[in-house]
C-alpha cells in the first residue's frame, strides 16, 4: 500500500520577521555611553524632586531668610547709602546676591542627604545598578539646582513686591535660571565631595557652616569687589559665587557684567564638582 501524503505545515498569517526571533533568543543590548547617561540623570533628578513633592516644608522655611535680608538689610542700607552701587538703589543691587545666597544655602548641605541615604542602605542599592556614578551625582546636583530655582522665584517675587526694578525679558530670565542651576550644581557637588571625605553628618554640618558664610562674604553679593581689601579681592576672584552673582546682576539689572566668563567659570566649576563627588561616592558606601 502507498503511504498517505504528509499533512501540509500550518503557516501563520503574519510573516515572521527574523529580527523578532532574534530578540527571543538574544536579549537586546542595553543602552550605553552617551545614550545611557542623560536618561539616568533625568531619572535621578525626578526621584529627588519627588521628595519635594511629598514635603514642601523646606520651601516655606527657606523663604524666610532671604525675605529678611531684603526687608531689613536691603531697605536699611538703601537709606544710609553707605555702599557704592553705581547709582542704583542698594536693595536692587542686593537682590541678585540674595538669590545666589539662598541657592547656595540650599545646595551646600546636600551632602547630608547622601549620608542619610548611605545610612538607610539606599546608596548601596543605587551603586549596584548599571547607573554610572557620574549620573547619580549629576542627577542629584541638578535636582538641587531645580530646588534652588524654585527658591530664586520666591526671592524674585519678594523683590518685585518691594519695588526692585528687575527685568522680565524671557531670554534673560532663562539665563538667570541657567546661572542658578549651574551654581547650585557646583555647591551641591562640593557638599557631596566633603561628605565623601568626612563620612559623617555631624562633621559635614560643621564644615558646611564653616564655609558658607566665608563664601558669601568673600563674594560680591553684598558689596562691590572694588571696596574689598586686596587679599579679599583675590579670594573673590576664585569664588564661584562671585561669578554667579555677577551673571545674575547683569541679567536682572542690566549692569555691566562679563557673562561669557561668568557662565564659563560656572560650567567648569560644576563639571569639576561632579567629577570630584563621583570619585568619592564609592568611599561613602564602604
Amino acid at each position: 500500500m502507498s503511504e498517505a501524503p504528509a499533512a501540509p505545515r500550518t503557516a501563520s498569517a503574519d510573516r515572521v520577521r527574523h529580527k523578532d526571533i532574534g530578540l527571543l533568543l538574544r536579549p537586546p543590548r542595553p543602552r550605553a555611553g552617551w545614550r545611557l547617561l542623560p536618561a539616568r540623570v533625568v531619572a535621578m533628578c525626578a526621584v529627588e524632586l519627588q521628595k519635594l513633592r511629598h514635603d514642601r516644608t523646606e520651601l516655606y522655611t527657606r523663604a524666610v531668610q532671604p525675605a529678611l535680608w531684603l526687608l531689613i538689610f536691603g531697605q536699611t542700607f538703601t537709606r544710609i547709602k553707605a555702599i557704592p552701587t553705581q547709582g542704583i538703589p542698594y536693595i536692587d543691587y542686593l537682590a541678585p546676591g540674595i538669590i545666589a545666597q539662598s541657592a547656595m544655602f540650599i545646595a551646600i548641605f546636600y551632602g547630608i542627604q547622601i549620608i542619610w541615604e548611605r545610612d538607610a542602605g539606599i546608596l548601596n542599592k543605587l551603586l549596584v545598578t548599571p547607573t554610572p556614578r557620574s549620573a547619580l551625582i549629576t542627577g542629584k546636583a541638578f535636582a538641587a539646582g531645580v530646588k534652588s530655582l524654585i527658591q530664586a522665584i520666591v526671592v524674585v517675587v519678594i523683590a518685585a513686591l518691594l519695588g526692585v526694578a528687575l527685568t522680565w525679558n524671557p531670554l534673560k530670565l532663562l539665563g538667570v535660571a541657567v546661572a542658578v542651576i549651574l551654581g547650585s550644581a557646583f555647591f551641591s557637588c562640593l557638599s557631596m565631595t566633603i561628605a565623601g571625605i568626612v563620612l559623617s553628618r555631624d562633621r559635614l554640618m560643621g564644615f558646611g557652616q564653616a564655609i558658607t558664610m566665608p563664601l558669601f562674604f568673600a563674594s560680591n553679593a553684598l558689596y562691590p569687589v572694588s571696596i574689598m581689601p586686596g587679599w579679599l579681592q583675590a579670594v573673590s576672584k576664585i569664588n564661584p559665587l562671585s561669578y554667579q552673582v555677577d551673571a545674575l546682576r547683569g541679567l536682572l539689572l542690566s549692569t555691566p557684567a562679563h557673562l561669557g566668563a561668568d557662565f564659563g567659570v560656572l560650567l567648569v566649576a560644576a563639571a569639576l564638582g561632579i567629577a570630584a563627588a563621583s570619585s568619592l561616592l564609592g568611599r561613602l558606601a564602604r
